[in-house]
């Protein structure tokens, strides 16, 4: 298989530089279960979750937070 760079793939189309991206995340996604989190990571995802279980009024769903995100562009 031939390694391609960074600066190769901007040779491609935007339909196969998504593809390309949607493959390469196939990858990862297919062994998540083997990354492991660091010990911050997981410190920082106690904090947030503690947080939300304080006051889960407080954030946003994630319908309001799309639609703040599309309206900016």
């Amino acid at each position: 298989m031939k390694k391609i760079t960074a600066t190769d793939s901007l040779t491609l189309s935007i339909p196969e530089r998504i593809q390309l991206v949607e493959d390469i995340w196939d990858t990862i996604a297919a062994e998540a279960q083997s990354i492991e989190l660091t010990e911050d990571e997981k410190r920082i995802i106690d904090e947030r979750l503690e947080a939300y279980h304080r006051n889960p009024d407080l954030g946003s769903p994630w319908e309001d937070v799309y639609k703040r995100l599309v309206s900016k562009q």
